[in-house]
């Protein structure tokens, strides 16, 4: 592997570890003192919090949230080691941690810093949609119900992340209802729509790429194989013009490998041309990969 890609591996190491302490400030500091709820598994974590706080009586010095959060992601950790790139475990785990421990040691205000709850929550949803963004573009995520989001996406054609997604957070929000208050989940819910409009705006869509490479070398396409995983389609082409022999490779992968592919096609030909067309349909063995 060459020196800019490990150099670019470690930036995006180095934004994943942003990205999770972004998240963590803006669910400390303006969601967390309104004793408001977070979506999935983290949501979870908290409501089970709150009810060792109220029912069991049990107080503690820190918010153990970001514990519990850690703790229900072992056997997600495990489907993501076990199904998906080591790349996206690495990253997803690396998120994970620093959520935990920023979450568990960073000062939590005893009051909301801004009197208005609903600029809390929007606060809040920016800051924490840019951390979970930037995670994503990095080829990680937040943990959670985005693990099992990109496993059933990987296991089932049809199957719909949104759909999961939101099945699981009406039950949080509604559990948010009964067990403490209307106020609470509705605010709750005010706030994930902020994270999730945000996270969107800063995630482009992990939209398929065809790319077609033409260049006379000859080991380009066993490169891409060994390095990426991924198959490649290779002919014999001519150009018009010169009346040259040339070799024309096609390869789909997703918007974010489209970087890892260029380097590899530079390394080996300076002076390959590579055409990209995005939104490509792809049905059949092709592997999902966030």
């Amino acid at each position: 592997m060459s020196r800019a890609i490990v150099k670019k591996e470690a930036k995006r190491y180095a934004i994943v570890i942003f990205g999770a302490f972004l998240f963590s400030v803006g669910m400390n500091c303006f969601i967390v003192p309104l004793n408001l709820y977070s979506s999935g598994v983290l949501g979870i974590a908290q409501i089970i919090r709150t009810l060792l706080q109220q029912s069991a009586g049990l107080h503690f010095q820190m918010d153990i949230a970001g514990v519990l959060n850690f703790v229900f992601n072992l056997p997600l950790f495990f489907i993501a080691y076990k199904t998906m790139s080591k790349n996206f475990f690495v990253k997803t785990l690396l998120s994970v941690i620093v959520q935990t421990v920023f979450m568990t040691f960073l000062p939590i205000p005893a009051e909301p810093i801004l009197e208005d709850m609903l600029a809390n929550c929007i606060i809040g949803g920016v800051m924490g949609g840019i951390g979970m963004g930037l995670t994503l573009q990095c080829s990680g995520c937040g943990g959670g119900m985005d693990i099992l989001g990109v496993y059933f996406t990987k296991k089932f054609e049809n199957f719909s992340v949104g759909k999961l997604s939101l099945l699981i957070n009406a039950v949080l929000y509604l559990l948010c209802a009964v067990l403490f208050d209307l106020e609470i989940a509705i605010y709750s819910i005010l706030f994930l729509a902020c994270l999730t409009l945000v996270t969107d705006r800063a995630h482009y869509q992990n939209i398929n790429v065809t790319c077609m490479v033409f260049s006379k070398a000859k080991d380009i396409e066993g490169a891409i194989m060994e390095e990426m995983g991924r198959g490649v389609t290779v002919w014999d082409g001519m150009g018009a013009y010169t009346s040259e022999h040339t070799r024309i490779m096609t390869v789909v992968i997703n918007k974010y490998e489209v970087n890892h592919l260029k380097a590899i096609v530079k390394s080996r030909d300076a002076r390959a041309f590579l055409i990209f067309f995005e939104g490509t349909h792809v049905s059949g063995n092709f592997e999902k990969r966030l």
